[in-house]
């Protein structure tokens, strides 16, 4: 869910490209989170209010809870929380979690996820890189798209070989075990 909630964060602020990267080391005992965009990006004073769960930038709810969520949930974990924003150059935002802490969440069903945001977001490419002990796993939608020709990226069918292509992927470089 928190990476559903950054990456509509990126869709609102004009981002064409997101990539999504997800490290599991499981060595140095570290899960990181990396979502990159091309948005608009945010002035300084606006990146250190972002933190504030009763600060947003929507105009329909009072309160923004993913940055302050995800940057909570790295730091029980003994991890740590950036974010990085140049106005007019994008943002990137960088959780990493300790992998064996016993209050990390599961990173949850990447495959459903990544679905659900290509579906509701066809103009948007994305970039899904999961890196597990040296093992890597990358889907561009902009290779897709090229493959597809006239076929709309947001067609079940299509939708439906994705999720199918990120599992297989996950489970041939061990991801999440």
């Amino acid at each position: 869910m928190n990476i559903l909630d950054i990456t509509e964060n990126s869709t609102r602020a004009g981002a064409g490209l997101i990539k999504i990267s997800v490290t599991e080391d499981r060595r140095d005992d570290i899960l990181r989170i990396e979502i990159t965009d091309d948005g608009e990006g945010m002035e300084p004073d606006i990146i250190k209010r972002a933190l504030d769960p009763f600060y947003t930038s929507k105009k329909v709810r009072r309160v923004g809870l993913g940055l302050p969520l995800l940057s909570h949930a790295a730091k029980i974990t003994d991890g740590k929380f950036t974010i990085e924003s140049e106005k007019g150059k994008g943002t990137t935002v960088i959780a990493d979690f300790g992998y064996s802490h016993i209050d990390r969440q599961p990173l949850g069903d990447m495959p459903g996820t990544m679905a659900t945001m290509i579906a509701g977001n066809p103009r948007v490419d994305f970039v899904y890189t999961h890196l597990s002990d040296g093992k890597s796993y990358t889907l561009d939608t902009r290779e897709v798209k090229k493959e597809l020709e006239d076929v709309p990226i947001d067609h079940p069918k299509v939708i439906q070989f994705i999720k199918e292509n990120i599992r297989n992927g996950l489970e041939e470089i061990g991801a999440g075990r």
